[in-house]
């Protein structure tokens, strides 16, 4: 991912520097559980822990330089890792990856950059979470217009639809939980995932001391279908981020006005046009949501691979692994800083619901007059027939309310008193089941 849509707590965990950190503790841990049994000498384990251990901490550009310098003569990234390591451990490392395959290093690692990866975001998810229940509740009894095919519905509240975001990024929350848990393997099984070489009592304890499950059958690798609902998880959560942006950006378009973006000081919305206010956060995040759901379908494509392994997962999960938890990183916490400082106008959210003359109260008034004695097909025709004309003629001259229509309208007069008609316009009657929603979410 480019710097400009990453953080760098996300993107450390993709450096080489931490990836070869994981790789060290994988074989330093199994050296460990090696001297325990008897399998090495316990001397052994203990020096190549502790040189290790300073190489690590010691860990420049100048090693990731001899690295690569003996990568480009063995084409093997954990050969050149092992060499480099021999380099600062001794004669003792010739106990270093003993009955291991590369792929013990490499699927570990990565479920363990895995788990860091989720953490991070579950955090971010929890600053969103915390910013929709707090506007959630600010505008729990916020009236404004609620929209079907983009067309004014019926009354809602604007807390209420903030809350159904709320509730949609709790499900993302509890499905990455699960996804992390599913990922957080350790597979330390040799060739062929047989343990010909390596007792599973290596494998435990490696898995144990970090924090991971032991995969049940790893072939030769970890299956993937585990990242591939990783990832399909990561998409989810994109989505609920886009809907949540497409919502905002309807919402500040200049004929709505109803919610807008803050626009700091000195910030310019155009280069051209001074005046302009553009929706530019919930713009990227829509750009970055679709980049994000891309990955999906090469996790997918990665989970058939051929008999006990291949490489062709490789250079897939190489990109997508950075790419996809540093852009959703970004994203979560772009929506996050969005939503807190999001800037909410409930005037305007009035005057857009009556601005087509109170047409949008149509549909209490429909039972109004079914419950008035006349048939609900008697009942549609005369609130469509006032609706349509009060539509047709707004902003005309003639143009009546929806209200006036219905009031002068022989077979409503006489039918319906006004303090009835009063409930039926009443927009509060829209919010009576607000408190009740807020704590089936919240509570």
């Amino acid at each position: 991912m480019v710097p400009r849509y990453s953080r760098p707590q996300m993107t450390a965990i993709w450096s080489p520097a931490n990836r070869f950190r994981i790789w060290f503790e994988i074989e330093a841990l199994a050296c460990e559980a090696m001297a325990q049994r008897g399998d090495i000498p316990a001397e052994s384990a203990k020096t190549i822990r502790e040189k290790g251990d300073v190489a690590m901490a010691a860990f420049s550009d100048a090693d990731l330089a001899r690295i690569d310098e003996i990568e480009a003569e063995t084409r093997h990234d954990v050969i050149a890792f092992l060499t480099w390591l021999a380099e600062k451990v001794g004669p003792d490392s010739r106990f270093v990856h003993l009955g291991m395959t590369s792929s013990d290093v490499l699927d570990t690692c990565l479920s363990v950059q895995m788990t860091q990866a989720a953490d991070l975001l579950l955090e971010d998810l929890d600053r969103v979470l915390a910013a929709l229940k707090d506007r959630a509740y600010e505008h729990r009894n916020t009236v404004t217009i609620g929209r079907s095919h983009a067309i004014h519905a019926e009354p809602t509240s604007f807390g209420l639809k903030i809350a159904g975001h709320y509730a949609e990024f709790a499900r993302n929350r509890e499905r990455l939980v699960q996804a992390r848990k599913e990922i957080a393997v350790c597979a330390i099984s040799g060739a062929v995932g047989t343990y010909a070489h390596i007792d599973p009592e290596i494998e435990e304890y490696v898995a144990d001391k970090l924090g991971l499950a032991v995969e049940s059958v790893s072939t030769q690798v970890i299956p993937r279908d585990r990242h591939a609902a990783f990832f399909c998880t990561l998409g989810v959560i994109a989505s609920g981020i886009e809907r949540l942006a497409i919502e905002v950006r309807h919402l500040q378009r200049s004929e709505v006005r109803e919610a807008e973006e803050f626009f700091h000081k000195g910030q310019k919305g155009s280069s051209a046009m001074p005046h302009k206010r553009n929706p530019v956060l919930s713009e990227n995040l829509t750009g970055l949501a679709r980049l994000i759901r891309s990955h999906v379908v090469p996790a997918l494509e990665n989970v058939a691979l051929w008999h006990e392994r291949d490489i062709s997962h490789s250079a897939v999960e190489r990109n997508i692994c950075p790419d996809a938890t540093i852009g959703l990183d970004f994203a979560l916490m772009r929506l996050a800083g969005m939503m807190e400082k999001l800037v909410v106008y409930p005037e305007q959210m009035i005057a857009n619901m009556e601005s087509l003359g109170g047409v949008v109260h149509s549909g209490e008034v429909l039972l109004t007059l079914a419950r008035a004695g006349i048939s609900r097909e008697d009942a549609y025709r005369i609130v469509q027939r006032n609706a349509m004309e009060t539509w047709t003629k707004l902003n005309k001259p003639g143009f009546k309310t929806f209200r006036e229509n219905l009031e002068a309208d022989p077979e409503v007069a006489g039918r319906v008193s006004k303090e009835i008609l009063d409930q039926a316009f009443d927009p509060a009657q829209h919010l009576r089941a607000v408190d009740r929603i807020f704590a089936r979410i919240f509570d």
